[in-house]
């Protein structure tokens, strides 16, 4: 029973063959203690820069940068595939969208011969059903995989076109160049879902009318059902499926009153932008990056530093000023080891995308050797079930 156990969870949690082979390995990335980034890397339509800093005792931030056919033929679409997945109550959901989403919107694409909404909406629908599937195979087992989820932002550029998709409160943002005065300007391109915010409280409010406490202000922090803020992810499915909100899940996850709709969503919200030569680049961070900067303070360190290293920096940047909070020195913070630096700031991961409107009119036709780059060397290797995590605060993203 047990090897076979171990052999689904391989399954589950690696990407199969068949078509769903990676293209070149380019995920050289470096490690510097708890932080691992890449300086710069090229994509079809330009440089990309890469990093990530942990602070869970398990890294519960998964990201992706995929570069080259986007579809399983390769005569099929190309272009360039960006995720950023920030998972909470566990790495176990964030992991699975890594090995699973882009395989998806490949097999998506591939039937469709295009890019588009609907392929990426699909494919975050097959994600969805699949990590449904993992925790009805494992309930009887591991239950607690139930209260694990995560955030899921990814930017496709393709044809000249952006998509950006969004659960949760990843955030991705447009640096801008306006030419009349040379200043690069802040463009948030993202729908966050989070209960912090008053439009997301009146829209589940407004999808459950019959519950009053459907959103609660817990020590100050708005959340829905007093337990997670954000509204919309990849898992929890103690919060969409009621056959899961029971014994032996644990009691603090669990919602005391029945439901028969689920309460949390997984249906993204989907920007289509036609990207401009004023275009410059595309920042794509988990939250722990936005708790230090706006957007355009996170712009205007990109536009006014070298592009090599540029996420290493900001993350860096980030680190200074959760130090500079708890009144810290940062060489201080960086003694701190994983687990106990969660007390400090979140799980933090920055990948910024320049766009080069030269290589981006002709991506379509010039033969790209395709890249395939994972973020945060620091977690153990994809195909390993990471031992269930039983944190106090399932939700905090």
């Amino acid at each position: 029973m047990l090897s076979e156990l171990v052999n689904f969870l391989k399954a589950c949690f690696r990407p199969g063959s068949d078509g769903y082979a990676r293209t070149t390995s380019d995920a050289g990335g470096k490690q510097d203690g708890l932080l691992w980034y890449k300086d710069s890397g090229q994509h079809i339509c330009g440089d990309f820069s890469m990093a990530v800093v942990q602070a869970n005792n398990l890294l519960e931030d998964q990201s992706q940068i995929e570069s080259g056919s986007l579809s399983l033929n390769e005569s099929g679409p190309h272009g360039t595939f960006v995720g950023v997945y920030d998972g909470h109550g566990g790495p176990e959901t964030s992991r699975f969208i890594n090995n699973h989403l882009f395989q998806h919107l490949k097999r998506f694409t591939s039937e469709q011969q295009s890019m588009s909404v609907d392929v990426i909406r699909k494919a975050f629908q097959a994600t969805e059903e699949g990590f449904m599937s993992l925790v009805s195979q494992l309930w009887s087992i591991s239950p607690q995989i139930a209260a694990v989820g995560s955030c899921c932002l990814v930017g496709v550029i393709c044809n000249g076109t952006l998509y950006i998709a969004n659960l949760g409160d990843s955030r991705a943002v447009l640096g801008r160049l306006v030419k009349a005065t040379g200043e690069v300007l802040a463009m948030q391109l993202s729908t966050e879902h989070n209960a912090s915010i008053e439009s997301i409280r009146q829209e589940l409010h407004s999808m459950h009318p019959d519950d009053s406490n459907i959103v609660v202000l817990k020590h100050n922090v708005w959340r829905v059902k007093g337990i997670i803020q954000i509204s919309r992810c990849i898992g929890d499915v103690y919060l969409k499926k009621a056959e899961f909100n029971r014994e032996p899940l644990y009691a603090k996850f669990r919602v005391p009153q029945p439901f028969k709709r689920p309460i949390l969503s997984s249906e993204p919200s989907i920007l289509v932008h036609q990207l401009q030569p004023q275009d410059q680049f595309i920042i794509f961070a988990s939250d722990g990056l936005w708790e230090h900067f706006s957007n355009q303070e996170a712009v205007d360190i990109v536009q006014n530093n070298p592009r090599a290293g540029i996420a290493r920096r900001m993350v860096k940047t980030a680190l200074k000023a959760a130090a500079k909070k708890r009144e810290m020195r940062y060489s201080d913070l960086n003694k701190i080891d994983r687990g106990v630096r969660r007390h400090f700031h979140d799980d933090i991961t920055v990948i910024v995308v320049f766009l080069d409107s030269n290589l981006m009119s002709r991506a379509s036709t010039v033969k790209f050797p395709g890249i395939s780059v994972r973020g945060g060397g620091v977690s153990i290797p994809h195909n390993t079930l990471a031992p269930f995590t039983t944190t106090t605060d399932n939700g905090g993203t």
